[in-house]
């Protein structure tokens, strides 16, 4: 197992970014910056402004001190101003820890970038952020390693212009209401809807169709629970004791996840033990089903009576604002909030080496 350093790593949180999630991930920030401990680390703050630019340090710098104070020996701010990073970051640089929530930066396009740099990173690789950002994809490869999910049908918004009567008449009938129209390649509940009636489902697509190019419209569940279990590892990942979301509003939709107040988190979830070894089984079969790495945070909905579960979705950047349920999953089966960063930094060191010993640069010999 790879671990620390014997000096200070150099840890770069990498934030911001273009997605509409970019408030969130300021917040998720934050947050991992007030838990880090000076003595082991030493903090760059990298941000990336909501118009793709990689902003110069007192920029970046200037994003987090409106609410948090980041001056001290142990932050710096990196002039990673331009289209893309300073090719030298490694010199400046051990780890880079992603805190992009959404597209470009949960996706696989940060991670791709990072990988041209050949700089370690928290969290997982290119093709799991990828398929763990597009829920259509993501639960064809659930539906292959035969994990239970909710019949769905998905969209283009291609054919939503051309066959708009014919695609409403065809969802009438499958799934059915209540259900969920969803933009495929979005996060923190941002285009979703709830659809209780016919004259309901065309608002919602044209709202989740101003977010993708692809949307899910999936079948509801009435009184499902909702519940998560965390996922930390590489080769061999463990997983959190099962938490569970409650809240007053129809479902939980951006307003709820960051207000606080709005949503309360159980964790322990109050489920029978059989439920709780099923969810983490599936947890854990959800994470190997995109070829995760790092962390991962697998959504479920259960039936009121726990007779059913259905794999929702996989989140490979979970929030780590004050109100995540993942920190608190964390917490909950005994790793702290910063012992819980540290195990991602040398996770993501120890992937990083395991990927340096392919051979990726050259043609093997007829000896090897």
């Amino acid at each position: 197992m790879t671990g620390l350093p014997p000096r200070r790593v150099r840890l770069a949180l990498l934030f911001g970014g273009r997605s509409p999630e970019h408030d969130v991930s300021l917040t998720s920030a934050r947050s991992v910056l007030a838990a880090l401990d000076p003595a082991r680390f030493e903090v760059a703050l990298m941000a990336i402004g909501r118009d793709g630019r990689w902003l110069p340090g007192p920029a970046s710098q200037g994003l987090l001190s409106e609410t948090t104070p980041v001056a001290g020996s142990a932050v710096r701010a990196l002039d990673a101003g331009g289209l893309v990073p300073d090719a030298n970051l490694g010199a400046m640089v051990d780890v880079v820890f992603p805190l992009l929530h959404g597209p470009f930066g949960e996706d696989g396009t940060v991670q791709g970038l990072l990988e041209l740099l050949n700089l370690p990173y928290v969290g997982a690789g290119v093709v799991a952020s990828a398929t763990g950002m597009d829920k259509a994809l993501m639960k064809a490869l659930f539906l292959q390693r035969a994990l239970p999910v909710l019949p769905h049908r998905v969209l283009t918004r291609h054919s939503w212009v051309s066959r708009r009567d014919a695609i409403l008449q065809m969802l009438r009938a499958s799934p059915g209401f209540p259900c969920f129209v969803k933009p495929s390649n979005m996060g923190s509940s941002i285009g979703v809807s709830r659809v209780d009636t016919v004259d309901a489902l065309g608002p919602a697509l044209d709202v989740a169709f101003q977010y993708d190019l692809k949307v899910l419209v999936e079948q509801g569940v009435p009184g499902y629970r909702e519940i998560e279990c965390g996922v930390l590892g590489n080769d061999a990942p463990t997983v959190s004791v099962p938490g569970e979301i409650t809240m007053r509003t129809a479902f939980y939709d951006y307003h709820t996840k960051y207000t606080e107040g709005e949503a309360s988190l159980e964790v322990p979830a109050r489920v029978r033990p059989e439920t709780a070894t099923a969810l983490q089984a599936m947890a854990l079969e959800a994470f190997a089903a995109i070829d995760c790495a790092g962390m991962a945070r697998v959504d479920f909905l259960v039936s009121p009576d726990e007779s059913e579960i259905w794999v929702s979705e996989i989140n490979t950047i979970p929030g780590f604002t004050p109100y995540s349920m993942y920190p608190r999953l964390w917490e909950a089966s005994g790793l702290s909030y910063p012992d819980l960063i540290t195990r991602l930094v040398e996770l993501a060191l120890e992937r990083h080496e395991a990927r340096a010993s392919l051979l990726r640069d050259r043609i093997p010999t007829r000896e090897g």
